[in-house]
């Protein structure tokens, strides 16, 4: 039986903080969003999570993790696509997302590279970007409108 994605609640963040950890993910500030996280559950065992931060009209894709036993069954892309669809629905035009390791999994869903200086400033004063990510790691945007 596939996972089912649903959105997160409150009791669903020590499962989702302990699995960005096991996946060297930043884990900072993601109860402040929780109301825009997914988690895929197998029963009661979540496997997976993928975040938003909104900042008006753009938003900032964070957190797409899979437990490592679930991997290479496409669940990150079934969560990724969940998350679009989530920022479709909120009204967003753009979303960024900052990566050091899945530069290759993003563009299948539209993401590009972009320079630091073309990120909405809003989503420039994220966390995600200003303490969390190094700024070695790559930017990539997708438009929704």
């Amino acid at each position: 039986m596939p996972p089912v994605i649903a959105p997160a609640t409150p009791a669903d963040l020590p499962a989702i903080l302990q699995l960005l950890e096991v996946s060297k993910l930043p884990r900072a500030e993601l109860e402040r969003h929780i109301g825009t996280t997914l988690v895929a559950k197998e029963g009661k065992q979540l496997v997976g999570t993928a975040a938003l931060e909104l900042y008006g009209t753009a938003a900032l894709l964070r957190s797409v993790a899979v437990a490592v036993e679930r991997r290479g069954h496409g669940l990150g892309q079934t969560l990724t696509a969940a998350a679009l669809d989530l920022a479709h629905r909120r009204g967003v035009h753009t979303v960024y997302l900052l990566t050091e390791t899945a530069a290759h999994f993003f563009p299948k869903f539209g993401f590009r590279p972009i320079p630091r200086s073309d990120v909405d400033q809003a989503v420039l004063r994220s966390p995600e970007f200003t303490a969390a990510c190094p700024q070695s790691a790559l930017v990539m945007a997708r438009s929704l409108s």
